[in-house]
């Protein structure tokens, strides 16, 4: 069985509108190796439209600036994470939208989320246990061939791409370098984040899709391509769409990464789809 969660309290900041007290808040969960600042341009944006919902920015354990938590690394244990700081916050209502592996664990901490969460929106992430195609396990496995300290940023990205990746994504992954005594290394531990990783693909989220908490809706948000949301499990999520009107299913224009390839119609969505009073 999984231990508790630590008593600390992920990273996170909030984003709100300047002259309005939001009456809810969206805690965005970030992907594999990303952190909270990736949706700040997607929260900002949501907020100047929907300044009745403020944004929470959460780093996941692991991740960004929350480190220091003890294992199990899982995704229970990441779902029990943002539980306990929704429950530190006590928003009187509140929704979690999580992208790839935080689509995951936005459905695990809606098991246990406290009252008040009114939706939980899974940005191109799959309930389904199995791997993916997103790319995570090469990372890591280049990771572990790469020397574990850089002279700088720049050779960071230099090996990165040298080791089959684009630019663009090795500059992501330098985005998770600190500075060291030595000059910069990775600011996780690889081990634990196999230890992660591994356990995202054991898990199953199938159960709370197929019987989600009472008064609470899920929105799967599908890539038009790349998406990891296969098929069979996009076939699945349409067939329950069609009998339970707690789910939906969307497939929105771009890749993976919705949040840089598809912004504006993230925020349509968001616009429209997030609850009134």
């Amino acid at each position: 069985m999984d231990e508790a969660p630590p008593a600390q309290l992920l990273s996170h900041r909030t984003v709100s509108g300047a002259e309005t007290e939001p009456t809810g808040w969206v805690f965005f969960l970030h992907g594999f190796l990303g952190a909270g600042r990736n949706w700040a341009s997607v929260a900002r944006g949501m907020v100047r439209s929907r300044s009745d919902w403020g944004a929470v920015l959460v780093d996941l354990r692991l991740h960004g600036l929350s480190e220091g938590f003890r294992r199990p690394h899982t995704v229970a244990n990441c779902g029990r994470d943002v539980s306990a700081l929704v429950r530190a916050m006590d928003p009187a209502r509140h929704v979690i939208l999580g992208h790839s592996f935080g689509g995951k664990v936005a459905l695990s901490s809606a098991r246990i989320s406290p009252a008040g969460l009114r939706q939980v929106w899974a940005i191109d992430s799959t309930p389904a246990p199995g791997r993916t195609a997103a790319g995570a396990s090469d990372i890591l496995a280049l990771l572990r061939r790469l020397p574990r300290q850089f002279r700088d940023r720049r050779a960071a990205v230099h090996r990165l791409q040298e080791g089959g990746f684009d630019r663009t994504v090795a500059e992501w992954m330098a985005t998770n370098l600190t500075r060291t005594p030595d000059g910069y290394g990775w600011r996780f531990s690889i081990t634990d984040m196999e230890e992660l990783l591994a356990d995202y693909f054991r898990d199953d989220e199938w159960p709370v899709v197929e019987a989600p908490p009472p008064g609470l809706e899920l929105i799967f948000i599908r890539a038009g391509r790349d998406s990891i949301l296969d098929d069979r499990s996009a076939s699945r999520l349409a067939r329950m769409q069609r009998s339970d009107r707690r789910v939906r299913l969307v497939t929105l224009p771009g890749g993976h990464w919705l949040n840089m390839d598809n912004p504006k119609g993230l925020l349509d969505l968001l616009r429209t789809g997030l609850p009134r009073m």
